[in-house]
Formats: C-alpha cells, structure tokens, sequence
C-alpha cells in the first residue's frame, strides 16, 4: 500500500554566507517529541527563522509557494481570517458551525476559528507545516493537515531584536523582542515580550467615499513567562494578542450586473464604490499555562491549559456598488477552553512513543445582518428582504491518543498510533425576516432550532521506515482523518426543510509512500512522497436559491455533504549546494482531484464537479548567491519563481472567477554588516501579475466579483540584534 514522507526546508541558509559546505536538518516536533526532520517519516515542511526572513514569509499566507501542494490565503473580504487546503483539503466558509480542514496550531494550542489566524511572522523559533491527515496527534479538524507556529523559547541570557521595514504604499513595519533571565542567571525565572505593528495604505480606494481599501494596520504582542526548577520541571505562561483594523478588501466586478447597468466594472482590481462602513475588525487573545516535569531519563510529561477568544466585526459589500443589492454586516464571536495531557517515553531501547488525553469545549456564535434588494422588482414585503442569522454552537470534545515506534531491527522500525474521539455539537440558530433596516419588526421565520449531534471517530495510524543506507530512507503509511460535522447556522428550514438537519463528519484514509535522501556528503537533500486518499462525506459550503412568498427569488447560504473522492499526488523537495556559494532549493508538486459521487437533487453529477483550491500541478525554484565580504559580514542574493496551474477558488465553478495557471516572481538581498545589523531589500510580485484567490457568484442578484492576490511590493528592512 501506498505510503507518506517527511519532506523539510533545511537550515542551509541559516549559516553565514560561504562558511556553509553542507546542509543542516532541523529539529522538530511533528510527532509531539524532538527529532531530526530528516529522520521523520512524516510529512512535514519545517521553516527556521533565518530562511522565513529569506524567502521573505511575512504571514502564513505566505507559505504556499514554498510547501508542496499548499494552498493558503485572507478569506473573502478578510485581512487575517485564513482559508487553508492541503492537498485539495480544506474549507474556505468562516463562519459558526463550519468547522476548518486544516489545523493551526500555536505553540501547541489548536486555535479552533479562522478568524485572526493569518498569523503574522514575528519572533518566531519555527513553522511546520505537516501535509496529509494528523488524526492521530493533533486529532479532528487536520483532515488536510496542520501548520504549527512556533514562538521564540526563553533564553537563559538577555538577547532580543529590533527592526525597521518601510516600503511602497507607505509600508511600515515595525517589530521588537527582548528576552532573558529575571533576577539573574540562577534565579529560574525567565521571560520574552515581544511586540509587532504591520501598516500599511491600501492597494486600492473605495471611489464612492475616497476611503482605502484592502489597506492593513494589525498590531500584535506576545508575552512569556517561565519558571524552572534544575532541569526536570518547568511552569510556563504565554499570553497573546492581535488587533486587526485594516479596511475592507477590495474586489473587482467581473461582468457587468444587470441590476446595477450605471455601476460598470473598474479599471482596477482593488478599486469599489461601496457606501457601507469601513469596518473590518479582529480582535483575538490567548493564555495558556504548560507544565513540563521529567521524573526520570525515560519519561517526560507535559500538561498544557488554555483560553482563547476573539471578536470580529466586517463589513461585506458582495455588489462592490453604492446600491444595496446584497451587503451584510456580520459580528463573528468565540472562546476556547482546552486541556491536553501528553506522557512521552523514551528509555534508549527499541521502543518510544507518547499517550494523551486531550479536551476541549468551544462557543462559536454571532450574528449576520443581510439586506438584499432587487431594483428591477417593484418594492414588497420581500424587496429590499432584510434578513437576520443568529445563534451559537457549542463544542465539546474529548479524545484519548497514543503513538508509538518500535525498531524491528536497527534498519527498519514499526510505527502504529490511535486516537479515539467523542464530541458532541449543539446548535442554536434563530434565522429571520425583518420590515426595515431596524430589524424591529419580524415577518418571518426562516429557522429556528436548538439541536444536539454526537460524532464519535477512531483515526488510526501505521508506518514502515527502512534506512536503506545512513543516507536514503524510504517509508510507507497509511493514516485516516475525519472533520467534525455540525449545524448550518445559515439553514432555512421553512423553505428547504433539510437545511436544518445536521451534516455528517468528513473522513479520508490516505495512502502514502515515500524516501528521504541525502546525497554528495549532506549536499543535496532530494525528499519523495506518493499519496492517495479516499475521501468521503466531502463537505461544501454553496448558494442554495429559494422561492418567496411573492415568486421572487433568493438564497441562502446552505452546507452539504457532496459525496466522495479520490485525490492522489506527488510531492518533492529539494535542497543542492552545488558550491559554498550557491544553493538551490524548492519544490515540485502533482496533485489529481477527482468525484466519485457527487449527488445534487438524487442524481451522480461527479463528471461535472471540480475540487476547489486544488491545482494540478505547482511548484517553486530559489537560487541563492552568499558570499563573506572583506569587513567580516556577509551577503545574500535570492531570486524565487512559483506556479501553480489552473484553479478553481469557488464552489460555484464559475468561469470568470476560476484562475488560469500563473507565475510570481521574487527577490531579496540580505546584507548581515556584523553580528549585529543587517539590512533586507526585498520584492514580491515583481511583475506585477493579476491573479485572483477567491470570488463570489450570486446570479439572483448579479453579483460576480473576484478577490485578487496583492500586486507589486518591494521593502527595505533594517534590523539591530543584540
């Protein structure tokens, strides 16, 4: 059968400039214990800091070109709400009830909602990025797979940075850290703050009120705090917090709406005339308490407590026009409370692995305030129709997990793992008609319900790795996932009566195979994977039209479990150090998408379905130029390439927003003056290439507008480490 492999961007770029003559392999905890990413028969592609700041990775969105078949940016409309595939999986709907496909993970805290989880990079230790299910450790929601954000640790001694990045559009960024024993070296006590503010003018303007749009101002901090006993017992708390006010998105009118014929589309991509409120905010916090205690040399127990919450409020015009055809305000609100227990053993022999108990109770709710209207109809009760979605789901899920290795031989080596999940949903949604933007007076009810559902899941795990020589390994795996079903918060029980019932959990079995090998004396890394899923119970978020009371029509926002399907791929990664000089790097990625059932009013219409965010083919190619200079620093010079193939953003599978195969082009020099300064000139996009991530395509009110990428930028970044 087939199986998975462990694929790393290694630490090369981290060593200063021409020193380098072989390649160095990161350290990581995928498996929830430290191992040598080389040595993992896991697929997982590792950042370190030196080569984030290389490749120029501003937030996690940042990373789909560099990870094989990844695919991640700013939902619809959004700054920092994140829509994240891997190989074909994910879900691109943010709201209550609709849980994501690929986890995100903050210094081992899950965060449970889309909203603020573009995370920003700053001051961070390491980014994982771990492809395929992660059912077994890090449990429901990783169907695609997860991304781990690591924060800088606490050192021992005072060290810490500042730097400055002004670029175009009046681009400033500016960020700090500091870190380092309290009281002094032997006191125990450590800590790191660290501090960001992201700003910058928008890519474009709302011409109706000369404000901007698709502009960013987020200012972020981060605090820690620990307590160490010898070396067997620590206590440390983390305290996070992100502030997004950047404007509405910009988005482009892709054909003329019929109901709007004085509103023609822009000449610019970024540009709308919008006459709603300016308003696109997030607010997300988090704290978090871990105990780390090592009774012994062969056992390690960690306990982890933590709290998040967050808050956002947007505005969406979906017409980009100063009528109100379909705008909607929308108040998204959550909070978090999880535990996990983790007992990891190691007693030097042929036997390793760690066990958990994992828990987690979560309130997801807010409220979206519709108005739709139809200019062309004469005025009724349902024209403009003034609708109001409301309620709350509640989560709470308990899991029990084990995963454990066992060296047959010295070459070949057994891992098998479990994870047993039991979770209940309960949803509230009160979905209504109102008379007036006042939403006072109520002349219908489109649902109103208050359910409970039970999922229960076991998600088990298997590998094979043989190290064929100290260099080549090759493995094998296969592994299930599951996403939790749930309640669509959006249902209209009234006219589509099925809407109210809940949708089923979604579960892939994957299939992997793999090598991972190390050539030319540690200089070249050439890392293989092969996989194929079965993928069931695929859940979609679509537009669903209904009939009014008056034979107009609209629509609501439904959800559905589309059927199954089968997704297969090939990834590679690749790392050469041809000289001390140069360094090659990428990837290259393969990935067929298929329906084998996809039922739509009882008949089979898989032939005429796509997966979205799934491009067949992508990929990227770095070449970095390093060399030390006569005054004892260092330069750098990097040019990158990525493409991706064509895609489709949207369910829908409309025409005018799927984007055809393109390329973007990037560069950076890095000048490292000495231990201390270091200067970045960096460039994005440089050819300024339009491309969109996302649309929407509503036919009963003309709406077909498109989300594009952001256009050129370039930087210049000064930074003082000490």
């Amino acid at each position: 059968m087939p199986l998975a492999s462990a694929q790393e961007q290694a630490g090369a770029g981290d060593q200063p400039a021409s020193s380098a003559t072989t390649l160095d392999s990161v350290k990581v905890t995928a498996r929830k214990r430290e191992e040598t990413l080389q040595d993992v028969p896991v697929a997982v592609t590792a950042f370190t800091p030196e080569t984030l700041d290389k490749l120029n990775i501003k937030d996690l969105g940042d990373l789909g070109a560099q990870v094989p078949n990844l695919t991640i940016y700013a939902a619809r409309g959004s700054t920092s709400t994140v829509t994240a595939y891997i190989r074909g999986v994910g879900q691109a709907d943010p709201l209550w009830g609709v849980d994501p496909g690929v986890g995100i993970y903050l210094d081992d805290v899950y965060i449970a909602r889309p909203q603020g989880a573009l995370l920003d990079v700053f001051d961070v230790e390491r980014i994982e990025v771990l492809r395929g299910p992660q059912g077994t450790l890090y449990g429901k929601n990783t169907i695609g797979g997860a991304i781990k954000y690591i924060s800088r640790g606490l050192p021992t001694e005072t060290e810490g940075f500042a730097s400055v990045t002004v670029g175009n559009y009046n681009q400033l960024d500016v960020k700090a850290a500091l870190g380092g024993s309290i009281g002094g070296p032997d006191s125990g006590l450590r800590g790191r703050v660290s501090v960001a503010s992201m700003n910058r003018d928008g890519f474009g303007k709302n011409t109706y009120t000369g404000q901007d749009v698709s502009d960013k101002e987020i200012n972020a901090a981060r605090l820690q705090l620990g307590a160490y006993s010898q070396d067997d017992f620590d206590v440390q708390f983390a305290f996070d917090y992100l502030d997004d006010q950047s404007g509405v998105r910009g988005a482009k009118m892709l054909a003329p709406n019929p109901l709007a014929p004085a509103y023609p589309p822009t000449s610019d991509r970024y540009d709308i005339r919008s006459a709603m409120r300016n308003v696109n905010d997030t607010e997300m916090k988090g704290a978090s308490a871990t105990v780390n205690w090592r009774p012994n040399e062969d056992w390690a127990f960690k306990y982890i407590i933590a709290k998040r919450e967050s808050d956002t409020e947007t505005s969406i015009d979906f017409d980009v026009t100063p009528l109100t055809l379909v705008d909607v305000r929308a108040f998204y609100h959550d909070n978090q409370v999880s535990q996990e227990l983790q007992a990891n053993f190691d007693g030097g022999g042929r036997a390793r692995g760690v066990m958990g108990l994992y828990w987690f109770n979560g309130d997801a709710g807010g409220q979206v305030l519709n108005h739709f209207y139809n200019p062309l109809l004469a005025p009724s009760l349902t024209n403009p129709l003034f609708g109001d979605t409301q309620g709350v789901v509640n989560t709470e899920s308990i899991a029990v997990y084990a995963d454990w290795t066992f060296d047959l031989t010295d070459r070949l080596a057994l891992n098998v793992g479990a994870r047993y999940t039991d979770e209940d949903k309960h949803a509230v949604a009160l979905n209504r008609f109102y008379t007036g933007l006042d939403y006072d007076t109520s002349w219908g009810t489109a649902a109103n319900f208050d359910k409970t559902v039970n999922f229960k899941n076991v998600s088990p795990k298997i590998s094979l790795d043989y190290q064929i020589t100290p260099d080549i390994m090759v493995y094998g795996l296969a592994s299930r996932g599951f996403k939790s079903g749930g309640y669509n918060i959006r249902a209209n029980t009234t006219s589509v009566p099925r809407s109210g019932e809940p949708f089923d959990d979604e579960k892939v079995d994957s299939y992997e195979i793999g090598s991972k090998m190390s050539f030319l004396d540690q200089r070249m890394f050439l890392n293989l994977a092969y996989f194929y899923n079965k993928y069931e119970d695929i859940q979609l978020s679509v537009f669903t039209s209904y009939t009014l009371p008056d034979g107009s029509s609209s629509f609501f926002g439904d959800f559905t479990n589309a059927g199954k399907g089968t997704v297969q791929g090939v990834e590679v990664e690749y790392q050469f150090l041809p000289t001390a000089n140069w360094l090659i790097s990428g990837n290259l990625a393969w990935l067929d998408a298929k329906y084998d059932e996809f039922i739509d009013a009882g008949v089979n219409i898989a032939d005429s379905q796509e997966f979205t965010n799934a491009p067949e083919f992508s990929g990227a190619l770095n070449v970095e130029y390093r060399t030390d200079l006569a005054n004892g620093g260092n330069l750098s010079a990097r040019v990158g390439y990525s493409y991706q193939s064509a895609v489709w953003p949207t369910t829908d599978l409309s025409p005018l927003i799927k984007q055809e195969g393109y390329g973007l082009l990037g560069a950076g020099v890095i000048w490292r003056a000495n231990d201390a300064w270091s200067f970045s000139l960096q460039g994005t996009n440089l050819t300024d290439k339009e491309y969109r991530t996302t649309g929407y395509n509503i036919a009963a009110y003309g709406v077909l507008t498109g989300f594009y990428g952001p256009p050129r930028q370039y930087s210049l970044t000064a930074r003082y480490d000490f």
